[in-house]
């Protein structure tokens, strides 16, 4: 019998180990944390998991306290996106006489003010001091509303499994300003738990009468509110047009702490 030639025997040998590692290979699953992200695997990259900011991240309106000034109320409006002021107007400003030409003039220019600055620090209006003081004012709490919001977002989003989220905090919330035949209704309500713990009447009608109505009335219905927990309270009788006002102003409050 002819003999292999021990050369050939280790050739044969050495590709024969070769093909058996080739094989293994090819039947071992890829485990490697960067062939899982390529494949799609349960390791996906950071910047897919970082967009969370919550309602702060989002956009939103919030309505600041209304100031009064020797000519009016100012009230302003803003809407905020990515914890940026996007917008603002001025929903309610002095009006009449010649305040409706400063209002004309001064108001687009504190609303462009507003958002160039983000912040309440902005130049008054020549002509317009009074308006322009009372802007920056609705416009500081405006923008502290919407601060306390964002706070309140991200204290929920780090521990709503311990504390019950931002709903079970304490809010003190402000209802927009309410017109009616007799005079602005302005009511804020403290919020504890999900329930009004306390109403107040910032503004009401006063004057002559409006002062004895608005005397009986105010009480009433802010005990009406906090029994309640909404706005689906009774009117007290002789002060129908403050507590149509009033029940408007108290629900955009709630709206708030809905929000």
């Amino acid at each position: 019998m002819k003999k292999s030639h021990p050369v050939r025997r280790a050739v044969l040998a050495g590709a024969a180990t070769v093909s058996g590692i080739v094989l293994l290979l090819s039947l071992k699953p890829a485990s490697d944390p960067g062939a899982a992200s390529a494949a799609g695997g349960a390791a996906p990259p950071a910047a897919a998991e970082a967009p969370q900011g919550g309602r702060g991240a989002g956009t939103g309106t919030v309505t600041g306290d209304a100031a009064d000034t020797q000519y009016g109320p100012v009230q302003v409006r803003l809407t905020v996106s990515g914890g940026k002021v996007t917008a603002a107007e001025a929903v309610q400003a002095p009006k009449g006489g010649q305040s409706d030409q400063v209002t004309a003039d001064a108001v687009p220019k504190l609303n462009q003010a507003a958002v160039t600055a983000g912040t309440a620090d902005i130049d008054a209006v020549s002509g317009a001091t009074y308006t322009s003081a009372g802007y920056k004012q609705s416009l500081q709490s405006a923008l502290d509303k919407a601060a306390a919001a964002g706070s309140a977002d991200e204290t929920g989003a780090g521990g709503a499994a311990e504390a019950g989220g931002a709903g079970q905090g304490t809010q003190v919330l402000t209802g927009d300003v309410t017109q009616t035949q007799y005079g602005p209704v302005q009511v804020r309500v403290t919020v504890s738990g999900g329930k009004i713990t306390n109403a107040e009447t910032l503004q009401a009608p006063k004057g002559g009468r409006s002062d004895q109505v608005t005397a009986d009335a105010v009480p009433k219905l802010n005990q009406a509110a906090v029994t309640a927990g909404t706005a689906d309270i009774d009117a007290v009788s002789g002060a129908t047009y403050t507590s149509a006002g009033y029940k408007q102003s108290l629900q955009s409050a709630l709206d708030k702490a809905g929000g």
